[in-house]
């Protein structure tokens, strides 16, 4: 079980963009990496096809995962991971900050 999980609601803790929270959009777990919304964003430029304009498209790019942590249900702060078995045997994961169980 991963501490980060898509859909996730994380905070940037280092880098241009600490401090901003944002969606995890896709998680890369080979490369250690994670696509947050409004996190990281790049600008490419884009040729022209049949079927897109040219221009200068802005992106979210991955960014480690060493550099997000997850933010607190309660606060949105930030707050570390840990994972509990629930009475009914369900293994899940929980905000150290205040004890609140992340996934339902």
């Amino acid at each position: 079980m991963q501490k980060i999980k898509k859909g996730d609601s994380v905070v940037v803790l280092t880098g241009k963009d600490k401090g901003r929270t944002g969606e995890v959009v896709k998680m890369m777990p080979k490369e250690g990496r994670a696509v947050v919304s409004g996190v990281n964003q790049v600008k490419r430029h884009q040729r022209q096809t049949q079927t897109q304009e040219a221009g200068i498209v802005v992106r979210d790019a991955p960014i480690q995962l060493s550099n997000l942590a997850l933010a607190d249900p309660k606060d949105g702060k930030p707050t570390r991971v840990g994972f509990k078995i629930l009475d009914d045997g369900r293994k899940v994961r929980y905000a150290k900050r205040s004890g609140d169980v992340i996934d339902g």
